[in-house]
């Protein structure tokens, strides 16, 4: 019989800050089996009979003597409905992480992934328009299946504070490690080393080299605006600085704070991220 290792730890969010990356690095360390998926989306499964849940599948298998532990990349757990909640009640001790960038940059990249996947998903300002429902925060949509969710939460996902907030009350700090997707671009060995820190693995014998996930460059279509800039600032300011109370991490270099700050002009934010996936700015 294949011996099985339960899952016991989740990088939970978020979705565009180097979830992947982070995860496929975590798998090549010598005690972590990989599981059969990145993203297992257990307990985001609006499927399952949450009343009394089959864990059996919510496994990996041990390929080698030496690993120990196994877990789940699933960004999409910060932001559900009971998911965290679900999880607990799978596993009290569980041990999660959660990578976090500027909440504009995050919603941009997620509609450039889109954009690029589908003929028609529409432009960035519309997007904003027709992806701007927060009432996810609150539960799960009525009429929505979960993929429909998971690609139509762009702004709500950016919310930081509300979500980081619910979490704690769900699992305690010392169970969390909180990690800026900035420094782990800028010192991936140092947040590496942090992590097998938390998950009490030991140190790296070697460090696996960084593979980045860029967004794509070559898009189609009107750019972003100040216009829209603005906006998404007045959905995120207030959060914003309450995810920096509660999580520790210094968002004063974020754009979404400088615009808000006044430091930082909305239109240079604007082409900065038009020119990144090659946009033609807006006259």
């Amino acid at each position: 019989m294949t011996d099985r290792l339960p899952i016991s730890f989740a990088i939970v969010g978020v979705q565009k800050a180097a979830t992947s990356t982070m995860h496929t690095m975590l798998v090549r360390h010598r005690h972590v089996a990989r599981a059969r998926a990145k993203e297992l989306h257990f307990f985001d499964d609006e499927r399952l009979d949450w009343s009394a849940p089959d864990y059996s599948a919510y496994a990996a298998d041990r390929t080698t003597p030496g690993q120990r532990i196994a877990g789940d990349a699933t960004p999409s757990y910060l932001l559900w409905p009971a998911a965290l909640e679900r999880m607990h009640r799978y596993d009290p001790g569980m041990r999660l992480v959660a990578s976090f960038r500027d909440p504009i940059e995050r919603a941009f990249s997620q509609w450039s992934m889109e954009r690029k996947r589908l003929a028609d998903w529409p432009a960035f300002h519309e997007a904003i328009e027709r992806f701007g429902d927060l009432s996810v925060l609150d539960g799960f949509p009525a009429g929505k299946t979960s993929r429909e969710v998971r690609r139509t939460t762009m702004v709500a996902r950016g919310l930081y504070g509300r979500q980081l907030e619910r979490g704690l009350g769900v699992f305690p700090r010392e169970q969390w490690l909180l990690v800026s997707f900035r420094s782990f671009v800028t010192s991936p060995e140092s947040v590496l080393d942090s992590l097998v820190d938390f998950l009490g693995i030991g140190a790296w014998n070697r460090y696996p080299s960084l593979r980045s996930n860029p967004t794509p460059r070559d898009q189609a279509g009107p750019a972003p605006t100040a216009a829209d800039m603005e906006r998404l600032v007045e959905v995120y300011a207030d959060d914003l600085a309450l995810f920096s109370r509660l999580s520790g991490i210094d968002v004063s270099d974020w754009p979404t704070t400088r615009i808000a700050a006044g430091t930082l002009a909305p239109g240079d934010l604007a082409a900065d991220l038009a020119r990144k996936v090659g946009l033609a700015e807006e006259d």
